[in-house]
């Protein structure tokens, strides 16, 4: 009566400790803000958006296609990325094994030899392994069977790190989508780049040409007495700071090139292109949409979205380290002391069914440690997760503002530099019949070659615009 009582209050004792274990402190959890503006500012509310269209009809020179084809196939960068979704696929793989029962095949050989003044030796000694046949000495054992673990996921605990590790898998899934993303729009920018050098090399070369032809007719009037060294020495200056601007262009030709080379996974070699349409490029018409379209198409966005939810599913998993965990395990299979024997049955049978239930009961601190911890880590996700949402609509806001401004910016260039053209023509002439100085000429032509280096640059500058908010809102990885 008395083991019995102590007995139960043993249990009740185990009970209440069990009980105690299952205590999880108090939390402050953040949740993270999905509200977004109605419209981009200044844009209009309309739900149409130019991320529906490929990236194959954005982009309508075949070359420029070319390029980005070779890079989404050889780029080192992208292929870094297809390896770590990888990574993240077999994470999945093994987390799913973990909850599911651990079966398998083994084999054992062993000898022992007992004491013979010991409970084993003497029970030996006394002991038939079979009629009228006494026990081996040594003693000799082999086994095979099969054995079974399984911890039953009670608190879904196991079954919550499998979502969360394919939480992360999306995640570096959209990581490669963002990647792609960035990486058409930077081959895109550095192409028209590209394409505007060589407008501008060409515009040195014909000023070149425009400069020597003065200088000659200086050096003639200078024969003639009409102007001073002077004159001649400066307009020798000019063209002297005209080919060092050459010299500098043909070098931002040589790195753009092999930027892009870098980017298509290639040394370099010579970009094919024809940098006579780069005039007769129009921007392309962009239809923003509606913000809210940026939590679907952004593939960064769509990331920090997936990192979030591993983040809370994380949280859970760390609060299940506080609860009793139950595994059972099991074998069958043979067992005998001559391998002959094995085929034995039911005599050569070997069966264990075992449960076994624990609980954390003391040094908790490094359990509730993980559990803080997975909680910092998901309010950290929420931060980055309402940081990329905000980055994305200012990125967006600011291309399309920065498209409006640059198409006012064109129109007011390509006035200027239809009034400095007829200047230039203007002061040559008034120059030759000695009504103007040379220094009007000089800076003149100087101010006619700046403008058509600005008109260029604007261009070009319209349409990496329209590359980068086609990039912005999401477009380019579909």
């Amino acid at each position: 009566m008395l083991k019995r009582r102590i007995y139960q209050g043993l249990s009740a004792a185990v009970l209440a400790l069990a009980v105690g274990a299952c205590k999880t402190p108090t939390l402050v959890q953040k949740n993270e803000n999905r509200t977004v503006p109605a419209s981009f500012t200044g844009s209009p509310t309309d739900s149409t958006n130019v991320t529906r269209v490929p990236w194959r009809e954005f982009f309508t020179d075949p070359n420029l296609v070319a390029l980005i084809d070779t890079a989404l196939e050889r780029n080192q960068e992208l292929n870094i990325t297809l390896q770590e979704i990888d990574i993240a696929r077999q994470e999945v793989r093994a987390r799913k094994g973990e909850y599911l029962p651990t079966v398998g095949l083994g084999a054992a050989a062993g000898v022992e030899k007992a004491a013979r003044y010991t409970l084993p030796g003497a029970t030996e000694e006394n002991v038939d392994i079979k009629p009228e046949r006494r026990t081996p000495d040594p003693l000799t054992d082999f086994q095979v069977g099969a054995y079974a673990s399984w911890e039953v996921d009670i608190w879904h605990k196991l079954r919550n790190a499998k979502k969360a590790a394919a939480a992360r898998y999306l995640a570096s899934v959209e990581g490669k989508n963002f990647t792609v993303t960035n990486l058409i729009a930077e081959i895109a920018t550095s192409y028209y780049e590209l394409l505007a050098l060589d407008n501008q090399l060409a515009i040195i070369q014909q000023n070149l040409q425009i400069q020597g032809n003065a200088l000659k007719g200086v050096r003639l009037q200078k024969d003639a007495a009409r102007v001073t060294e002077l004159a001649v020495r400066r307009f020798e200056a000019q063209v002297h700071n005209t080919q060092a601007k050459q010299f500098l262009i043909q070098q931002r030709i040589v790195e753009t090139e092999n930027r892009i080379n870098f980017l298509a996974g290639r040394y370099p070699q010579p970009i094919v292109r024809n940098d006579a349409t780069f005039n007769e490029l129009v921007p392309k018409a962009v239809q923003a949409g509606i913000p809210a379209q940026l939590l679907q198409n952004r593939p960064d966005v769509r990331q920090a979205e997936q990192n979030l939810v591993a983040a809370k599913l994380d949280v859970q998993v760390a609060r299940a380290n506080f609860y009793p965990s139950l595994r059972i395990t099991g074998a069958v299979g043979s067992a005998a002391f001559q391998p002959g024997l094995l085929a034995t049955l039911p005599e050569s049978v070997l069966l264990s069914v075992a449960g076994d239930i624990a609980a954390p009961l003391i040094n908790k601190n490094g359990i509730k440690a993980l559990y803080y911890s997975a909680n910092a880590r998901q309010t950290q996700a929420v931060y980055n997760y309402e940081r990329t949402v905000l980055n994305a609509y200012i990125e967006v806001a600011n291309q399309l503002a920065n498209i409006n401004n640059l198409e006012k910016t064109y129109g007011e260039k390509a006035k200027e530099v239809q009034a400095l053209d007829e200047s230039s023509t203007i002061s040559n002439s008034l120059f030759r019949s000695a009504r103007a100085d040379y220094t009007e000429v000089l800076f003149t032509q100087r101010d006619a070659l700046e403008s058509k280096f600005d008109l260029v640059e604007t261009k070009m500058q319209q349409l990496n615009a329209t590359v980068n908010v086609y990039r912005a809102l999401g477009g380019g990885w579909k």
